[in-house]
Formats: structure tokens, C-alpha cells, sequence
């Protein structure tokens, strides 16, 4: 009666070997497949190996995590499936029109198996797998409905693997929007503490909305006001000087002007002057009034026609401005781009209760861009930035890296600017040697010091943008000093510190996460000094704060944990046996003994 039992329990030593842990690996590398083993199968178009036991050795291992390395199995059809196919995105891909060393996906390397000529693949290069492995001699038929693969691992034992789908791989995070409204509360949440304190401002709105007053820009004078279209009041029509043209708002106004005097009004009336409707800029957007003598922010009046000046010959008043037509050409939320006005001219005699009726017009139409010159210059990413690599800023239609400033032996400002490399923190300074000026070539210098030659107006959303391609590009907030603030009023506001805050985050898949700017913002501040005080050189200090803002989801559920259970008739051999023995030698307690000595071993070899 020993003989069975003692059978049966070799069989199920058989089949819980010591360290029994099925492992996944994600990793595709460390294994080496024999020829013998693969053996595919297919199960309604997925690749399955149709496995049975093999020769079981005498000592049972354990179940081991193996990785495979490149299989290309045959599929239905004569059909060629790589279990580890090249990812669409390829982030390695850095030099165009050339191949990049050990980036498997890069079709600059027009290789049909890269593997056979690099040495290893590059991180990212390839799609991320997930495998489940087994002892072999454990698995008599698999039934699994994944693609399963007999290996061999490096100590020569036979495992059988199974490709599982795993979800953490290929989790999408969600792509958030930065603005002017939340960029300070993304910053608050997700930065840490600054190398400059911040101070709280109230901006002008960053873009102009329809119906908005359109700001001017005198430089002559350094006054900020409105652009102005006259319309006609009361009965008369008279002119009113007051009324502002509204953004987008396509229209035509007519008024009357009497003159009491107009052989001293002909060349004295700046409304009967030509060069009154075109001396000065239009802002192009309303946040251009926090610096208006950047000329980032100011568009210039181009006369399309011929203009004189008023000119009073005998009882005449000749070239005087009859109709004013502007031409506004606009770009969405960028703001207005260009302006053109067109005079028509007249001559008035000189006589009491003389009398002028001017037109004006306003006319607003989309602006025509030119066609960006194609890339030239290495990415930084593909999509996403890697750390490290230049910042890309955009101006017009030309592409560069964003730069700091640099200093020479002696601490004086260098030509030569430090590259803002993605990622990376940096603060770094020098002393500008300034010239006796005024107040305005002051700033307009110590601005272009600060922020370099052009002046960045965009930064590139991801590594590999195209210059061509607007939407590929993130407007620049500016936040400059208050100049309201100062008292002093024989005093100059100087910037001597920029802080670029750039709000950066993670999106994509889990396992391959592309880098992407989600704003970027210009912080200034400023100093004053007296008009009187004689200062011949100024500390500037720019500084590079990445905040990283992503927001990582919540991990899907895990794998399925492996539950071991016995066979339902499994404890049949012993309860025959204790019967036939309670039945012989109903006051033994040995056969007692002997099941629970068994059962203490079983669960022994489970625990261990």
C-alpha cells in the first residue's frame, strides 16, 4: 500500500519544485533560443508556440525569469512578424539625412535588421515587451491565447516563455495647457524655490480681443495712446478726436471740421498734417505698454502713398489730408503684424466759415506669412527634448538656441553667449560698461544684453519642431518691472536680472515618455537710478529655472498572481488507507501519524 503513495508523491514533487515564481521581464536580452525549440503555432492570427514536455532531468530547477532576444517567427500566410518591432516615434534620431549609431529605428540606416550591424539598440529604439517564464518541464501543452516561445537560457536550461501585454507600457499621460492664466500656479505647485524672489504685477492682457482700443506708441515723446479713427457728432458732424478704433472692426467713419482761421491753421492743425496718421507705432499686442520700447512689441506704419507736408501759398492751403485708409494685417492671438495707411490730399481755399469733410477707414485682414526656410540645424529631441540639449527659440521665421549671458576674464559682458541647455539649471552673470545716454538707450541696451540678439519671441514645444509649422511653438510670457512703483521722478528703471522659468513635462507612453515645453516665461527685474548719478557699469545676472510639471497617472492593476491548487481527488490514496487501517487496528495511531508527517512535508516543499 506504500508503493502508490510513495508514487504519488514523487509526481507532485514533480510538480512544485523548490522556489516555484513565475517572473516577468521586460528587458528583451540575456537569452539564447535554439532552433530545436521554436516551434510556432498560431491561435486565431497571434503567434503561440504548441509546446509539450520534453526529457525532464533528474534534478528539478526552479522557475527562472529569461529574456529573449530578437525572434522573428513565421506568421499565417508567410508573413514575417518581429516580436520586437521599431517604435513610429523614433527618439534617437537626432542627426537628419544621417544614421545615428545603434538607433535601431532610424530609417537614415536603411536596415531591414539593424541588429545584425549594431551592436545593441538604444533605449526607446525598440518597443518595450513583457515576458512570463517557466520552467519547461512544468508545461505539458500551452494553451495560452499570447505568443509563447521555448528558450534557452545562459546555464542551459529550457524555458518557456509567454509574451503578456502589459498595460503600464502602454499607458497614455494626458497632455496639459499652459497660458498666462495658470502658468503661475503650475509654477507654484510643481517648482521649488527660486534663485530670485518674484513679486506679484497685474499684466495688460496678452493678446488683443475684437473691439479692444489698439495701442500706439510715440517715441519722440515716449507716450503710450490710442489709435484714433475721428467720427462725426450731432447734426454738424463734427469730428470727434476721442473715438478709438476698436480691434477687427472693419469700418468706415465720416466727419466735418470747420476753421475759424485757416491760414493759421494750414500748417499749425496736426489733423490737417500727413505726418500726424503715420509718426508713430502700433503695439502688437497690449502687453507691449509694460515695455514699449522694445521693439519686439512695436510695428511700424508703412505709407503706401505720397505725403506732403501742409504748405500755405498765397490764399491756399495746399496738401491737406482729406481721407486716411488703414490697412491692418493680423495674426490670431500673435497679435497685430503690419500696418500700412494710404493719405488722399486736398487743397482749401482761405476764407471765413471754411470748411473740411475727412474719411477715415479702417480695414483688418489676415496676415500673409512667408514660407520658413527648412531645418537645417541638429534637433534636440525627436519629438521630445533630451536633457542637455540647446533650448530651441524662434524669431520671425529663424530658428536658434536660446542663450545666457557670458563673461570675459576681466567680468565684463562677452559677445560670446553660454547655450540654455534643456534641463538644465544655470545662473550665470557679468558687468555691462555703460555709456553716457539717456534714460531710453539705457534700457533698450541693458534688454538686448540680457535677453541676447534677436530677442526670442517663441520656444520650440518639442525637440524636433519646424520653424514653418506655428503651431509647433509656444509664445513667450513677459513679466517686466512695474514702473508705476517708482516715486523718484528724475529716476531711470534699469533690468538687471532675467529669470527664464521654462514649465516642462513628460507625455506619451509610460515606458517611452517624450519631454515637452508647456511654457516658458521671462522674468525681469529692474533697479533705478537717478538721472543725475554717474554710473558707469551695472551687475546683470540671468538666470534658467526648469520646473518640471508632469502629472503622473494612476498605475493600471498589476499582473495576476499565480494560485497553486491541488487536484480535487488528490487526498483519495490516504483517506482509503486510513480507512483500512482504523477498520484493522481501530486503537493504532500510526496511519494518523504518517498523513500528518505527509501533509507536514507537502506543505514544507509549498512554504519553501
Amino acid at each position: 500500500m506504500r508503493t502508490p503513495q510513495l508514487a504519488l508523491l514523487q509526481v507532485f514533487l514533480l510538480m512544485f519544485p523548490d522556489g516555484v515564481r513565475p517572473q516577468p521581464s521586460s528587458s528583451p536580452s540575456g537569452a539564447v533560443p535554439t532552433s530545436l525549440d521554436l516551434q510556432p503555432g498560431t491561435v486565431g492570427g497571434t503567434l503561440q508556440s504548441s509546446s509539450e514536455a520534453t526529457a525532464t532531468r533528474p534534478a528539478m530547477p526552479g522557475i527562472s525569469t529569461v529574456v529573449p532576444t530578437l525572434v522573428t517567427p513565421s506568421a499565417p500566410g508567410n508573413r514575417t512578424v518581429d516580436l520586437f518591432p521599431v517604435l513610429p516615434i523614433c527618439v534617437c534620431d537626432l542627426t537628419p539625412g544621417a544614421c545615428d549609431i545603434n538607433c535601431c529605428c532610424d530609417r537614415d540606416c536603411y536596415l531591414l535588421h539593424p541588429r545584425t550591424v549594431f551592436s545593441f539598440c538604444l533605449p526607446g529604439s525598440v518597443r518595450s515587451s513583457s515576458w512570463v517564464c517557466v520552467d519547461n518541464s512544468l508545461i505539458f501543452r500551452s494553451n495560452s491565447p499570447f505568443p509563447s516561445r521555448v528558450f534557452m537560457d545562459s546555464n542551459g536550461i529550457r524555458q518557456f516563455c509567454v509574451h503578456v501585454n502589459n498595460s503600464k507600457l502602454n499607458y497614455f499621460q494626458k497632455l496639459q495647457k499652459v497660458n498666462a492664466t495658470n502658468f503661475q500656479d503650475l509654477a507654484a505647485e510643481f517648482g521649488g524655490k527660486s534663485f530670485t524672489s518674484t513679486f506679484q504685477t497685474q499684466s495688460p492682457p496678452s493678446f488683443y480681443r475684437a473691439g479692444d482700443p489698439i495701442l500706439t506708441y510715440f517715441p519722440k515723446w515716449s507716450v503710450i495712446s490710442l489709435l484714433r479713427q475721428p467720427a462725426g457728432v450731432g447734426a454738424a458732424g463734427l469730428c470727434a478726436e476721442s473715438n478709438p478704433a476698436g480691434f477687427l472692426e472693419s469700418k468706415s467713419t465720416t466727419c466735418t471740421r470747420f476753421f475759424k482761421n485757416l491760414a493759421s491753421s494750414c500748417t499749425l492743425d496736426s489733423a490737417l498734417n500727413a505726418a500726424s496718421y503715420y509718426n508713430f507705432t502700433v503695439l502688437k499686442v497690449p502687453r507691449g505698454m509694460t515695455d514699449p520700447q522694445n521693439m519686439e512689441f512695436q510695428v511700424p506704419i508703412i505709407l503706401t502713398s505720397q505725403a506732403n507736408a501742409p504748405l500755405l501759398a498765397g490764399n491756399t492751403c495746399q496738401n491737406v489730408v482729406s481721407q486716411v485708409t488703414y490697412e491692418i494685417e493680423t495674426n490670431g492671438t500673435f497679435g497685430i503684424q503690419k500696418v500700412s495707411v494710404s493719405l488722399g490730399q486736398t487743397n482749401l481755399t482761405v476764407e471765413p466759415g471754411a470748411s473740411l469733410q475727412q474719411h477715415f477707414i479702417l480695414h483688418f485682414r489676415a496676415f500673409q506669412q512667408s514660407t520658413a526656410a527648412s531645418i537645417t540645424s541638429p534637433r534636440s529631441g525627436n519629438p521630445g527634448y533630451i536633457v542637455g540639449k540647446p533650448l530651441l527659440a524662434l524669431t520671425g521665421d529663424v530658428s536658434y538656441s536660446m542663450t545666457l549671458l557670458r563673461s570675459q576674464g576681466n567680468g565684463s559682458c562677452s559677445v560670446n553667449r553660454h547655450e540654455v541647455q534643456f534641463g538644465v539649471n544655470a545662473i550665470s552673470g557679468c558687468k555691462l560698461r555703460l555709456k553716457k545716454a539717456d534714460c531710453s538707450y539705457l534700457q533698450q541696451e541693458i534688454y538686448q544684453t540680457l535677453h541676447g540678439r534677436p530677442r526670442p519671441q517663441h520656444v520650440a514645444i518639442f525637440g524636433n519642431a519646424d520653424p514653418a509649422q506655428k503651431g509647433g511653438w509656444t509664445r513667450i510670457l513677459n513679466r517686466h518691472c512695474n514702473i508705476s512703483a517708482i516715486i523718484c521722478t528724475s529716476c531711470c528703471l534699469i533690468p538687471v536680472s532675467l529669470e527664464i522659468q521654462v514649465l516642462w513635462a513628460y507625455v506619451g507612453l509610460l515606458s517611452n515618455p517624450q519631454a515637452h515645453v508647456s511654457g516658458v516665461r521671462f522674468l525681469y527685474q529692474c533697479q533705478s537710478i537717478r538721472d543725475s548719478q554717474q554710473v558707469t557699469e551695472v551687475s546683470l545676472t540671468t538666470i534658467v529655472n526648469f520646473v518640471d510639471i508632469t502629472q503622473k497617472p494612476e498605475p493600471p492593476r498589476g499582473q495576476p498572481k499565480m494560485d497553486w491548487k491541488l487536484p480535487f481527488d488528490f487526498f483519495f490514496p490516504f483517506r482509503v488507507a486510513f480507512s483500512r487501517g482504523v477498520s484493522s487496528q481501530k486503537c493504532s495511531v500510526s496511519p494518523v501519524l504518517i498523513l500528518c508527517l505527509l501533509l507536514l512535508g507537502v506543505l514544507n516543499l509549498e512554504t519553501t
